[in-house]
């Protein structure tokens, strides 16, 4: 999808829809359940707790799992609506995972004495505050982003999403490497299990970054809903930080125990809310498949009421205007002796009239047909076909100077009785609206679509009357003529008859012209070859 169509769309995105009063009570009452919970356990945060082996890989695998899948629906979202801002944010996300990854593998005592990856005593620590540093950045870029005219990319998103991991790898791989292999090179902030007064410095200022993300987000108004958990997980990233680093002794302590909790909640807030979104847009999905297909089945049913009926009247109404004219022609033959001019001359209007009538009902008998004739498509070969309508038409132009130029046309899949019909009512226009041309010159010809690759466009080409395109969406339209009936006779049909057919190959039609330079239509079929 383009992004010229997605204005009336983009309002269904947790990144794009307005947080309405509900939601941001509801956000506040999670934020005021977790302050509370925090204000009480902040006291004991210090206090011992038993080493519980299977905590840290059971809490950082469903880290991983939480912050991936986000991720994941976050790339997802950037790939609809192409914004710079998702695109950094999934990138946040994905960074969490991969560092709980790094964090995981480091960890003393969890798949080693002293964890893997050449891990020292200070490389897990260093990796948390990495992490822990890393994303209320990602998500300070993210609200500077969202709003501005930047942030809509025209970059095609498979490969913005490839490079984003790419890059969060390579920076995920550096920081991993510089907390083991280099970290003679950063202070020490452990020692045993337990911090160093350099892990103060190091820790508040991981904590203030978290506090500007939170206050960046607040800043950039209006806030989606996306924004508002944005703020709610900031403010448990806070309260973790505090509890498993700031107030706390060491690991292993209640502080300990609880941040990791709280960054747990943290890396959920924003995954839930997008999977019940995702329910949401796919319950609507299902509401409007619904409904598009209960209206189609209506229009379907319209449409074939619609055939019947028009078949029905103008079957109706041939045999009283046959009759009509046939009364009116035996008047004219037995009794025109006995009229004055005034009355051979109502006459003659009457029959003129009642056989026009006719034409045009035997014209909606044909187009009620269309709707009715089931296709029977097979490889047509265009150069016969063409040739063939324009020897049966040269004889209703007799005494003119025509030219034909048929082009290679090759064979199109279609329905041959069909499209010899949308020929000859091209043609036949091409032959009519170059009467007052000497020569007429009718061109015949196909080239590629260039929109598609896929389909053939052929078309029809003359060098007569023309027509002003501002009426060109007339043309097509059933007794709709834009000249008027004394300067080129015809029932206003054939145009409609060439739509719906080329329209029931799955094809397209359209017109392009000058007044006093010709017209040239065009339509699109599969093509054969």
């Amino acid at each position: 999808m383009e992004a010229s169509g997605l204005t009336g769309e983009r309002r269904v995105f947790l990144s794009t829809l307005p947080a309405e009063r509900g939601e941001r009570r509801l956000a506040l009452a999670v934020v005021l359940a977790s302050a509370a919970v925090f204000l009480v356990a902040a006291p004991f945060a210090k206090l011992p707790l038993a080493q519980i082996g299977a905590f840290i890989p059971i809490y950082e695998s469903a880290l991983v799992i939480n912050d991936l899948i986000t991720a994941v629906l976050l790339f997802g979202q950037f790939g609809i609506l192409r914004s710079r801002a998702l695109l950094v944010l999934a990138c946040g996300y994905l960074l969490t995972a991969f560092m709980a990854v790094a964090h995981a593998l480091t960890f003393p005592g969890l798949f080693s004495p002293t964890g893997l990856l050449g891990a020292g005593p200070q490389s897990t620590a260093w990796l948390y505050m990495f992490w822990h540093g890393g994303f209320p950045l990602l998500v300070i870029a993210y609200a500077l982003l969202k709003g501005e005219a930047r942030d809509t990319t025209a970059a095609e998103p498979g490969m913005a999403v490839l490079a984003s991991v790419a890059a969060v790898l390579v920076a995920v791989c550096g920081l991993t490497l510089l907390a083991t292999a280099g970290q003679d090179a950063l202070p020490s902030i452990m020692q045993g299990n337990h911090y160093t007064p350099a892990m103060i410095f190091v820790v508040s200022s991981v904590w203030v970054l978290t506090l500007v993300a939170l206050a960046v987000l607040w800043r950039r108004r209006p806030h989606s809903v996306l924004d508002l958990w944005l703020m709610v997980v900031m403010c448990a990233w806070i309260f973790d930080i505090a509890l498993s680093a700031v107030l706390n002794a060491g690991r292993f302590d209640l502080g300990f125990y609880a941040g990791r909790i709280y960054g747990l909640l943290a890396a959920s807030f924003v995954l839930i809310v997008l999977l019940l979104e995702n329910s949401v847009l796919y319950a609507r999905l299902v509401e409007t498949h619904e409904s598009e297909r209960r209206k189609t089945a209506e229009l379907l049913a319209a449409n074939r009421d619609l055939d019947a009926f028009s078949h029905s009247v103008a079957h109706d109404l041939r045999s009283p205007l046959r009759a009509v004219d046939g009364y009116a022609r035996m008047l004219e033959d037995s009794y025109a002796g006995g009229m004055d001019a005034e009355g051979r001359r109502l006459l003659g209007v009457v029959r003129a009239s009642s056989q026009l009538m006719g034409r045009l009902i035997e014209a909606l008998l044909d187009f009620a047909r269309l709707g009715r004739q089931p296709l029977r498509t097979r490889p047509v070969e265009l150069d016969e076909l063409v040739n063939q309508v324009i020897d049966e038409l040269r004889a209703g132009c007799a005494g003119r100077s025509i030219e034909f130029a048929v082009g290679k046309l090759g064979t199109a899949v279609a329905d041959p009785a069909l499209l010899k019909q949308v020929l000859a009512n091209l043609l036949g226009n091409a032959i009519k609206f170059t009467r007052d041309k000497n020569p007429g010159v009718v061109e015949v010809g196909r080239r590629k679509d260039v929109d598609t690759g896929a389909a053939s466009v052929y078309y029809v080409k003359d060098n007569g009357a023309g027509f002003d395109m501002r009426y060109s969406e007339k043309l097509f339209g059933v007794f709709q003529r834009l000249h008027r009936a004394e300067e080129y006779e015809g029932t206003g049909v054939g145009l409609s008859i060439v739509q719906r057919v080329v329209n029931r190959h799955g094809g397209r039609v359209w017109a392009d012209s000058k007044p006093g330079e010709g017209a040239t239509f065009y339509f699109t079929l599969e093509s054969g070859s």
